[in-house]
Parts: C-alpha cells; sequence; structure tokens
C-alpha cells in the first residue's frame, strides 16, 4: 500500500473526532471517502496531511511514518491536497497560483532567479509552460491570465486541482473539489481524476457528490462519528445496511 492508516484518533477537548479510524490506499488507486456531515472526513485529510498531529495511531507512506511531520515535510515527501474552503492567492493568476504549487520540484536558488539569469529565465518559462498543461487538462487554459478573485467558484475550485497536482505528488487529496460545478464540470474533474490515476498516482476523494464517487472511486471508505462503518469496492458500500442508515436514517 502506498498509504497505510492504522488506529487513527483525533480529539478535539471532549469531542472524538476520530476514533480508531483505518485507511489503506494502493498505488495508481482512486479511494472514496465519504460520510455524513461531521463524520470526520475532512479531519482525516488534516491529520495526514501534517495539519493536525493526531492523538493516536500511525500514518505511513511508502513505509515511512509521517504521523507528527509538519506539512512542508510531508508535501515534499509526496502529498498534496486542495482544501473544503478555497485557499487560493487572490492577487495572483491562475497560471501564477498553479506555478506556486511547482516549488517542490524547481530549482532553489533564490539568488539566480533574483538577478534573473538566463538559466532562470529558461527554469521560468518551463515552469509557466507546465503550469499551462495542469490548467489545460482541468479546461482552464482560456482563463489562465485571469486574476483569481475574478474567476467563478467552480473554476477556483479547478485552479486548485491544477496546482494540486504541479508538484507531481504520489498522493492527491481532494477535499470535495466539485463544490460549486454543474454537471458539465464534474464529469471534466471526473476525467481528470481517472487520468491521475492511470498515471500511478493516488487520489483520496471526499466528496459529497455520490453518484461521482460510485463513478471515479475504485473503494471507498464511510465514516460516521470518526468511526468506519464500511469500506470496499463501491457496489458492496452503497447496498451495506451502516451505509443506508447513517445516509438515510434507521428506518430507511
Amino acid at each position: 500500500m502506498l498509504l497505510s492508516v492504522e488506529d487513527l484518533e483525533r480529539s478535539f477537548g471532549g469531542v472524538r473526532a476520530l476514533d480508531g479510524a483505518a485507511v489503506q490506499v494502493a498505488p495508481g488507486e482512486v479511494h472514496g471517502l465519504i460520510g455524513p456531515n461531521g463524520a470526520g472526513k475532512t479531519t482525516l485529510l488534516n491529520v495526514i496531511s501534517g495539519l493536525f498531529r493526531p492523538t493516536r495511531g500511525r500514518i505511513v507512506l511508502g513505509g515511512e511514518r509521517i504521523d507528527g511531520l509538519p506539512p512542508h515535510r510531508i508535501a515534499a515527501l509526496g502529498i498534496t491536497r486542495t482544501y473544503q474552503n478555497i485557499r487560493l492567492f487572490p492577487g495572483l493568476t491562475a497560471l501564477e497560483n498553479v506555478m506556486v504549487g511547482a516549488h517542490l520540484v524547481r530549482a532553489g536558488d533564490t539568488l539566480r532567479r533574483m538577478v534573473f539569469l538566463p538559466s532562470a529565465r529558461v527554469d521560468e518559462a518551463k515552469a509557466r509552460g507546465a503550469a499551462l498543461k495542469l490548467l489545460t487538462r482541468v479546461g482552464l487554459s482560456e482563463r489562465a491570465e485571469h486574476r483569481v478573485s475574478g474567476l467563478s467558484y467552480g473554476d477556483q475550485r479547478r485552479v486548485e486541482i491544477a496546482r494540486a497536482l504541479a508538484s507531481s505528488p504520489r498522493l492527491v487529496l481532494l477535499d470535495e473539489p466539485t463544490a460549486g460545478m454543474n454537471a458539465a464540470e464534474v464529469q471534466a474533474v471526473a476525467s481528470v481524476i481517472r487520468q491521475v490515476a492511470s498515471e500511478g498516482q493516488s487520489v483520496v476523494l471526499v466528496e459529497h457528490n455520490v453518484q461521482l464517487v460510485m463513478q471515479v472511486c475504485d473503494r471507498i471508505t464511510v465514516l460516521n462519528f470518526g468511526k468506519v462503518i464500511a469500506h470496499g469496492e463501491p457496489r458492496q458500500v452503497s447496498s451495506h445496511p451502516e451505509v443506508i442508515a447513517a445516509y438515510l436514517g434507521s428506518d430507511a
């Protein structure tokens, strides 16, 4: 497994947001993470990416234990993400925002860039070209030079996805990436997710659009009150009695 989350607990005061959660993600897999509001899905992404430290448990990426590492170290090991609440640089263009996401894979000679040596200009041109390819991939090439503050909510979501892919990560965490999108935009994102997986990168997808999850995910883990109540292939999970009860109520 590329990612193994074992017996993970995270408490906030007297509230246990994660309670023994366990998830395993294989290389090149799209792994869905679903559950009702407050189930602990975003908390799990926050712990994996290092924003929160676990109260208990282990997180292993490619054989290396990462729980407790700071976010920048975890990102450097190959985990990138998008956020439930958009976190772009509003004064920058879409292209510039994506270029920011490539800082982990660009040459780190700041002085060379400050004096704009020929080699720095070549690096800049390559970075712009790579960022434009990613914006084309998510259907935003025509808005590359637009400030993100002027883009629609759905377009900003797509810029975030492109930025998350800019460093060629091993694992991408997507937190409700299709929120605010129309049906055509959702299908475009679905195509991007499947293409990313086909190239060997793994995706963990938190999404309330259950139809999308069933369409693109290889396996799904279902959380409720911080506990895993079901996991397996989409067909198995969709018919699981505890999943139906969690979403629709026990009478259903």
